[in-house]
């Protein structure tokens, strides 16, 4: 399976991830920055800068696979309409 780094870039400062989480895909991998994105994004109050940050995700090569702004888990997901539509 393969191995995912989330580096967590807040201006000119990089939190490394040295250790990356093993995810069945690129897709698995979105999923876990949108949930690690509203974590982080729980501690903005003390740290307004927090808003400005994009995690940035590699694979085992180190390759950016993924660049994820926090501000994009402050998107609510659309609410599926019982009747197979959405809910706005």
């Amino acid at each position: 399976m393969p191995r995912y780094f989330f580096h967590t870039h807040i201006g000119d400062d990089v939190v490394v991830d040295p250790d990356g989480r093993e995810l069945e895909s690129p897709d698995a991998a979105w999923e876990a920055a949108r949930v690690l994105a509203v974590q982080l994004l729980q501690g903005a109050d003390s740290d307004p800068d927090l808003l400005k940050a994009v995690l940035f995700v590699e694979n085992e090569e180190q390759e950016v696979v993924l660049e994820f702004a926090l501000t994009e888990a402050l998107i609510a997901e659309p609410v599926p309409d019982p009747e197979g539509g959405t809910l706005h």
